[in-house]
């Protein structure tokens, strides 16, 4: 018999964690991106790249971990298989390091962009199914296909969308509304692939307040790691004002030169060369 599905147990406590959670990993994730191709050294450029895919990774993931926590299907226990849920946090963290990689050190070209946005999406996609196909319930789950390919689609246009703003928007209150923005996406592809769910249960289990608890506490532990990735990764973030401060904290410098009428309004010296680190050619 179908089982009555919800993702709503705990009324809109979960999704709206689940949301913040999306937003922290993206806002997390362009900042170090934006950081990275600041023609850096490659292994500094390397390291930025990897801390933006944790952040993103481990953000999508605890979003959809997060928002599993007020599914329910009537009259069935559910538990999860810890191997494919572990698989599940490879997978995001692998594959949005793929596409960070991919337009940190290939460029934001329009090519590059869909190859990257697609491969990412597809990855994010697959995380998600797979994250499902870590749940055990007395009886069947079933997925109707044009729902999933919704899912797919939105996931691989908000990834689209991250790396593009990743790679375009500097300013740091920018990155902040991408981030938003993203929060919305990445969000509304876990609640779409959920629209496509239903359970068909074959009686022989019941829900019970024990199985609940039960599922709280392993999608609570379970969490915990990505949780600390991102705490780690914020205050990498708080701790270096450059990129915290993005362009503006470059560009106050010029503009307090040309307020006092010195720099490049007293001709002191040439505007700023392509390379900001790039030594500064005073003229005789």
């Amino acid at each position: 018999m179908a089982a009555t599905v919800t993702d709503f147990h705990y009324g809109a406590v979960t999704p709206v964690a689940a949301y913040l959670m999306a937003c922290l990993g993206s806002a997390l994730g362009l900042r170090c991106t934006v950081r990275s191709i600041r023609r850096e050294a490659r292994s500094k450029k390397n390291g930025w790249l990897s801390l933006a895919a944790v952040s993103l990774g481990c953000g999508i993931w605890t979003m959809h971990f997060i928002a599993m926590m007020g599914f329910r299907a009537g009259g069935s226990d559910i538990t999860y298989d810890t191997r494919l849920t572990v698989l599940s946090l490879v997978v995001a963290i692998a594959v949005t390091a793929a596409g960070v990689f991919l337009v940190g050190h290939l460029g934001s070209g329009a090519k590059i962009l869909a190859v990257a946005g697609v491969l990412m999406g597809l990855g994010v996609a697959a995380m998600h199914y797979i994250g499902m196909a870590a749940v055990q319930v007395h009886g069947s789950i079933h997925y109707d296909a044009m729902t999933v390919a919704l899912s797919v689609l939105i996931a691989v246009v908000a990834a689209t969308a991250a790396l593009w703003a990743a790679v375009t928007v500097r300013n740091l209150w920018s990155s902040l509304g991408a981030s938003l923005v993203m929060g919305v996406a990445v969000t509304g592809m876990h609640y779409t692939g959920m629209a496509a769910v239903s359970v068909h249960a074959d009686g022989m289990g019941t829900a019970s307040s024990q199985s609940s608890i039960d599922q709280l506490s392993f999608l609570l532990s379970m969490i915990a790691g990505p949780l600390v990735m991102l705490v780690v990764a914020a205050t990498v973030v708080m701790f270096d004002p450059d990129l915290v401060l993005g362009d503006d904290a470059r560009s106050a410098p010029r503009a307090d030169a040309v307020r006092r009428g010195t720099g490049v309004a007293a001709g002191l010296y040439d505007p700023l060369p392509a390379d900001a680190n790039a030594p500064v050619r005073h003229r005789r």
